[in-house]
């Protein structure tokens, strides 16, 4: 599933093709996403200026000058750049959008859960978007609002950073890596952590993320990014995948359990 490296890796893939350019036509053979597509989208773009593409959690924004386009890749999607005499559209490869000097950017989705949406006013107010908590490379994600929103929180940690509310993008890989670099066993108590320890894991929430976003993603089964290009982010996983697999620190087997219906690998020995 495309988390918000990937997400992101995709924005900058595609942002120098799109931004500034003119919609000549928008191509949609398929509209049943997990919410549907516009009838009325192919209307609202075609002729318009792509102002920007920027990113809000695992949302693309499209922006136009009277409203944005906001894109969500789903379980399995990808958006790439096509040039040049165009290939057939394959199986899945639900939407085009093609502008005046000759881009197409093709939405590719085999299981249909992402989709395109309007938004005539500002997205951040938009049902999908207004609840979301803070972005994780920002300032205003840190240990103090960990620390203020686990007090007497039983759950485990792991799906406490990985709630949306209380900051975005921290999906499973990145939550299982995160925590094993600040020693933090995922399944303590999110408020039984103290503020030092959430002081280090936020400080590994950075990195990884930002790594993940510097390699390109990370590729479990069919990512690829905006040049159609796969991430590599899997080569330097620490524990997601590897139970039986020796510890990088201890040599211990990695373990594996499951948390909040996903697998969660840990090492017993280095994460308490």
């Amino acid at each position: 599933m495309p988390e918000l490296p990937e997400v992101e890796t995709t924005r900058r893939g595609i942002v120098p093709y799109l931004k500034g350019q003119r919609i000549r036509r928008l191509v949609v053979r398929e509209r049943r996403m997990r919410w549907p597509i516009p009838a009325e989208l192919e209307s609202l773009i075609e002729g318009q200026i792509i102002r920007d593409v920027e990113r809000r959690a695992k949302y693309l924004l499209f922006r136009f000058d009277h409203g944005s386009m906001i894109g969500h890749l789903g379980m399995s999607g990808s958006m790439r750049i096509l040039t040049g005499e165009l290939p057939p559209p394959r199986k899945h490869d639900h939407v085009d959008l093609l502008t005046d000097h000759g881009t197409c950017l093709r939405f590719h989705d085999p299981r249909r859960f992402g989709s395109l949406l309007w938004c005539d006013g500002d997205p951040a107010k938009h049902d999908l978007l207004k609840a979301l908590g803070p972005e994780p490379l920002d300032g205003d994600f840190d240990a103090q609002r960990l620390y203020r929103l686990s007090r007497g929180r039983k759950a485990p940690v792991k799906s406490f950073i990985m709630d949306n509310h209380t900051v975005v993008g921290v999906g499973n890989i990145y939550a299982n890596e995160a925590l094993f670099a600040a020693g933090i066993h995922p399944l303590r108590a999110a408020g039984r952590i103290a503020l030092p320890r959430y002081e280090r894991l936020v400080s590994e929430i950075k990195r990884v993320l930002a790594r993940s976003i510097e390699t390109g993603g990370t590729t479990l089964r069919d990512y690829v990014n905006g040049d159609g290009m796969p991430g590599y982010f899997a080569l330097s996983l620490s524990v997601y995948g590897r139970d039986g697999e020796p510890c990088p620190q201890c040599k211990q087997p990695l373990k594996v359990t499951r948390s909040g219906q996903r697998s969660t690998f840990y090492c017993g020995a280095c994460q308490r």
